[in-house]
């Protein structure tokens, strides 16, 4: 197992603090956008994440008003149009394996989002576990707006599970942006939280988690993503070896002692 509090990444901000990791671009003067690098070094934290021993969630947080513009004009986008199909594969491979990672991190995530959440930037608020916003936050996967398809990092199968397939249809093929009242309308948005407490709100929810039994949300995120890919009888025996996996922690143990001596349990993910 591994420790990640020591983390010293280049491309993003990075803390630990009792057992919730925090996260944050590291450009506001730029809205924080993304480049080659940080899309490779975020890919690289979240598959260390599987095996980190010190962390039990993840806060995405926003930098000075904003979340992420996205791939950046300069540093991005105007290198991949001198690119061979090659190189144009690899990376978009890099950006997919950012989502894979998230999925396959272990651990809940909880974007937090002020500004603007647009392209690549709304892709992340997507694959997280949670999602909390701010009445101004924006929302929009744009891509379109520079000639691409909508079916971008997952977007075409993750964003209709979300909010319904006509809603993301519209989103899609668009551009356009999700305002955030239309956003906790439609389920994409797990809360609306004005900008000075939303992390306070996303520290909150994170600590709740922490307090609870991670063994078990691990588990509950990794059959989340599952059993999209199940019918139903395999979903429900997957859920069974699931939950008889989870009945065999001490924290199962403690929840029953707790309830029989009228007391609140204390999980401690084992």
């Amino acid at each position: 197992m591994a420790r990640l509090a020591d983390l010293k990444p280049t491309h993003f901000e990075w803390q630990v603090r009792e057992r919730i990791a925090q996260v944050r671009l590291a450009r506001p003067d730029r809205k924080n956008p993304l480049t080659f690098d940080s899309y490779a070094e975020l890919r690289d934290t979240f598959r260390a994440l599987v095996y980190a021993e010190d962390v039990d969630v993840v806060v995405f947080a926003s930098n000075e008003g904003n979340f992420c513009s996205g791939g950046d004009v300069h540093d991005i986008i105007g290198p991949l149009t001198k690119m061979d199909m090659k190189g144009l594969l690899a990376f978009t491979r890099m950006t997919g394996d950012l989502v894979k990672a998230m999925i396959g991190c272990g651990k809940p995530i909880i974007s937090a989002v002020d500004g603007v959440a647009v392209g690549a930037g709304a892709i992340i608020t997507m694959a997280s576990d949670m999602r909390l916003a701010t009445p101004e936050a924006k929302c929009a996967f744009l891509f379109t707006r520079v000639g691409l398809a909508g079916c971008d990092m997952g977007a075409c199968a993750m964003l209709p599970r979300i909010i319904g397939q006509g809603r993301a249809a519209e989103l899609l093929y668009t551009g356009r942006t999700m305002r955030a009242e239309d956003g906790l309308a439609w389920g994409y948005w797990n809360a609306l939280h004005d900008a000075e407490v939303l992390e306070e709100k996303a520290m909150e929810l994170a600590e709740r988690l922490t307090a609870g039994p991670v063994f078990a949300h691990g588990i509950t995120k990794t059959q989340l993503n599952q059993e999209w890919n199940m019918g139903l009888d395999q979903a429900i025996e997957a859920e069974a070896q699931a939950q008889a996996i989870c009945m065999q922690t001490a924290d199962f143990e403690r929840a029953y002692r707790a309830f029989v001596a009228k007391e609140k349990p204390v999980f401690r993910g084992d």
